[in-house]
């Protein structure tokens, strides 16, 4: 066994953490308030720079919040956020924190369909939103009929302005119980319309200090940059609450709509980010198209990475060539961080790492029943005796959700991986990203990690394809590096390459080349997307 001390002093670590839980909590009054002068917010379009201490978001959060109160927001009233990553979107979720009321974050990609959807479903009393996506939800509301107050940024006609609110009576807000709801976050199914993930006062806000601690290694002084859209959980993890927590400045830099290589290379070497986490498109993107002399970041002491496993050959290169290793991390919108590799664990390239402190995990069956290390299974997180602060409370009226979730003593993440002899977690795909062929159980994960060893593929998916005899065959969609012609014998020795990496059964046996794949505004691919073309459904 590797690193056995190191391995001995995570042991201990986790049998003495202890997440303690008030009765009644405001992460504002309790957290957010009590970091004083020290810097809390860096923004950036790269032209301008807006620089907050946590004393003056404090000042202007409440002077919010007392606008709100005005216009009759209360404790309990949930208001939907439609912002870009502009600092308003955080002078909102403070404000609204104050007042305990139920923040909805919403990507700016949604639809006026999206947002009718979300209007019917949730009983929505404000939207706070700006000019470019105001049309959208102006359709929404008309269309669902809603009387709703809309809050505008900019100055539009028929909505209150932020500025003229922001400069009412202060209102620095209460405690709540601890299990009051303070989030919803909607959050595509696998099969139906999108669930309603209700987080309270605590699963998010206290249990990311567990997420900045361990995974995000941060503390007072260090700078965090996470890319990431504001409407995800990803963002109320890296960009809120686990800096704050541990009294770390957010750096944000405001989305291009042509995200480039050379934009983010120019920001981590002109600003002093310390902390850098992004999803794995990103880390390879720069590796196979930024020239390796570019990738030198003599500020930032921290690599992560997270929404889906990073391969092991991109983890040894960036290594190589920045000095300084990936550390993959895992959770979900329903949770904190659960899963990481650590800086004070063995570095195992590849694994997804061992449980956070604070969280029972095992691998299990579908009974629940724990099973042989380096046999797969389902990913679930012990709930009994005692339910994990970091997890959500429910899916709201969803009841089917809900059994499925919770089954006796687990959580089921609907993820399946497996956990090697020294405890480690690896990842295989969701449930239902699983490719079921001839029998065989293959991993699309796996299968794409070997695609991105030869020197010809850029990036790939792999999804689920159908098939009269196997059932389901594994299709890779490929995006070739530049100077490479997508021909009949490429996919050939791409079929055999992977036939020698990994047990032949899973090489793709279709192959598509593509200019690019469908990803989300961080760069996650969506694969979903994928396969359900590739099974004939209309996206």
């Amino acid at each position: 066994m590797e690193g056995k001390e190191e391995l001995a002093y995570y042991r201990e670590i986790v049998k003495k953490f202890r997440l303690e839980v008030p009765k009644k909590f405001s992460f504002v009054l309790d957290v957010f308030d009590k970091w004083g002068k020290r810097p809390a917010l860096i923004w950036t379009d790269g032209k301008e720079i807006k620089r907050f201490t946590f004393e003056e978001l404090t000042k202007l959060s409440s002077k919010l919040a007392g606008g709100f109160k005005e216009k009759g927001i209360n404790k309990g009233d949930k208001v939907l956020i439609l912002l870009p990553n502009i600092v308003e979107w955080w002078i909102s979720v403070l404000a609204l924190m104050r007042l305990g009321a139920i923040i909805i974050p919403a990507t700016v990609l949604l639809t006026s369909k999206d947002l009718e959807y979300r209007l019917s479903v949730a009983d929505i009393k404000a939207i706070i939103s700006d000019n470019e996506n105001a049309p959208k939800v102006e359709d929404a509301v008309n269309n669902t009929g809603k009387d709703v107050l809309l809050v505008n940024v900019d100055e539009r006609k028929g909505w209150e302005n932020f500025y003229k609110l922001i400069q009412k009576d202060t209102f620095l807000g209460e405690r709540f119980n601890s299990d009051d709801p303070s989030f919803i976050f909607f959050t595509s199914g696998t099969t139906g319309p999108p669930k309603m993930v209700l987080h309270t006062q605590v699963s998010y806000p206290l249990a990311h200090l567990i997420t900045g601690k361990f995974w995000l290694n941060l503390k007072p002084g260090d700078i965090h940059w996470t890319i990431t859209d504001t409407g995800w959980g990803k963002c109320a993890w890296s960009s809120l609450f686990a800096p704050w927590n541990m009294g770390a400045t957010v750096f944000v830099r405001k989305r291009e709509k042509n995200f480039s290589p050379q934009i983010l290379i120019d920001t981590l070497k002109n600003f002093e980010v310390t902390s850098f986490c992004a999803p794995p498109t990103v880390y390879r993107m720069l590796i196979k198209e930024v020239p390796p002399k570019e990738l030198s970041f003599p500020f930032v002491k921290h690599f992560v990475s997270a929404g889906e496993p990073l391969n092991p050959e991109v983890i040894d290169l960036w290594k190589e060539l920045t000095g300084e290793y990936i550390y993959n991390g895992y959770g979900q919108t329903e949770t904190v961080n659960t899963i990481a590799m650590f800086r004070f664990i063995p570095m195992r390239q590849g694994a997804m790492g061992l449980p956070t402190p604070g969280f029972t995990i095992e691998i299990v069956d579908e009974e629940g029943r724990l099973v042989k290390p380096y046999e797969d299974g389902e990913i679930a997180i012990k709930i009994k005796p005692e339910r994990p602060v970091g997890l959500f409370k429910e899916y709201i009226n969803d009841e089917k959700e809900m059994k499925e979730a919770f089954r006796g003593d687990w959580y089921f993440t609907r993820d399946r991986g497996y956990k090697d002899e020294d405890g480690y977690f690896w990842f295989l795909g969701r449930t239902d990203d699983i490719i079921i062929s001839s029998g065989y159980r293959i991993s699309p994960f796996e299968v794409e990690s070997a695609l991105i060893k030869h020197p010809a593929v850029k990036e790939s998916a792999v999804v689920a394809s159908p098939d009269e005899v196997r059932g389901e065959v594994v299709k890779a969609f490929i995006v070739l590096k530049r100077g490479y012609k997508p021909t009949e014998e490429l996919k050939k020795e791409l079929q055999e390459f992977v036939k020698k990496e990994t047990a032949p059964y899973k090489y793709p046996r279709k192959i598509e080349f593509v200019k690019d794949l469908p990803k989300t505004i961080s760069g996650k691919i969506k694969r979903k997307e994928l396969k359900l073309k590739e099974f004939g459904y209309k996206i």
